[in-house]
């Protein structure tokens, strides 16, 4: 029997909310799996974010990621508190496990749930396309600094783009996409014309590897607009680290709400990865059981799928679909149910047999 260790890191705000919630599930799921001799999950809490910093002047210990290295999978909630700055808690956490455990693909499905409206639901879109954005270089390399003051201060953000970054995240896309679809990659070459016409370059030189792949190049600013327009046109579509970020959230508001949005930051070929729900610490409700829970249960069946317990992870993917139908929904879906309330109509969608595959 297969047994994974998972490092669960709740974070900051609604972090701890949403993820006791996706405890809840992978514990059930769980439970059944060992009483039939799949697997087994040892979950391990580990208190790294603002409280951490708080206590001891850093948002992770020094160790931390030759600690990570010992697990199977990182389950994350959050991170970002009002009163810290964000470059504090972003760098001081989620921004260094993904680089420096390479997990530079971030991928996030963009699919339909029923009882849920909203622009996908309208028109003949598809019910799932998939983001990917390149997850450790680019816009976010880092690279810039700060100088002078008052009317003279200057800024620099240097964006840091190579050849081997982009090719491999584009050819994951490829990977992804199925003979026939159309694999979107996202550029500004017109306006940044050295980043941009790079990217443009390699990326064709990979779709010439996928001949029954489709392929277009299209500028970020006409990817949002035809993201409005015309979702039903998208498959697959890859981008830089900013563009990326930008446009997922988008898709999110296509589906619904940030809160039914997951993700999976990975390095392809590598079991280790990081799965986190992409709404933030949302600190303005933290504490008043508003926070929705299905994106993080959402990155629950994201990693047992990346783990190879497809049959888990479709147990838990048809018990959101059984509650979104009912409609227990909170607050930012237009719903009164409680953080918990939904986590209970969850526990009993997988308890019903209704989830069943």
């Amino acid at each position: 029997m297969n047994r994974y260790r998972i490092a669960v890191i709740a974070g900051d705000g609604i972090g701890p909310e949403v993820v006791n919630e996706g405890l809840r599930v992978l514990r059930v799921v769980a439970a059944e799996a060992g009483n039939s001799g799949q697997f087994e999950l040892e979950l391990e809490e580990l208190d790294w974010g603002s409280s951490y910093y708080d206590r001891h002047g850093s948002m992770m210990p020094e160790n931390a990621i030759e600690t990570l290295r010992g697990f199977d999978s990182i389950y994350f909630g959050a991170v970002g508190r009002p009163d810290l700055p964000d470059d504090l808690t972003v760098w001081g956490l989620i921004l260094p496990m993904r680089r420096q455990l390479d997990l530079y693909v971030n991928l996030r499905p963009i699919r339909l749930y029923p009882g849920v409206t909203g622009p996908l639901r309208s028109g003949t879109a598809p019910p799932h396309f998939q983001f990917i954005r390149e997850n450790t270089e680019g816009e976010y390399a880092g690279l810039g600094g700060r100088q002078g003051h008052g009317a003279h201060e200057l800024a620099v953000q240097t964006g840091v783009f190579t050849r081997r970054g982009i090719e491999r995240v584009v050819e994951y896309a490829f990977t992804l996409a199925r003979p026939g679809s159309l694999v979107t990659s996202v550029t500004k070459s017109n306006a940044l014309q050295h980043a941009f016409t790079l990217w443009d370059e390699v990326a064709s030189e990979v779709a010439a590897r996928y001949p029954q792949v489709r392929f277009e190049k299209m500028h970020v600013d006409a990817v949002a607009y035809q993201l409005v327009k015309h979702p039903s046109r998208f498959d697959v579509v890859v981008g830089s680290n900013l563009f990326g970020d930008i446009l997922t959230d988008l898709g999110a508001g296509l589906q619904g709400s940030l809160g039914l949005a997951s993700s999976a930051n990975l390095c392809p070929g590598q079991r280790l990865a990081l799965f986190e729900p992409v709404h933030g610490s949302a600190p303005d409700i933290a504490g008043q059981g508003k926070a929705n829970p299905l994106g993080a249960v959402a990155c629950a069946a994201l990693m047992l799928d990346h783990l190879g317990e497809h049959r888990a992870a479709q147990r838990i993917e048809q018990a959101i679909e059984e509650v979104t139908r009912q409609q227990i929904f909170t607050p930012d879906l237009g719903g009164s149910a409680r953080t918990s309330e939904v986590g209970d109509a969850l526990l009993q969608a997988l308890s019903s047999g209704g989830a069943e595959p």
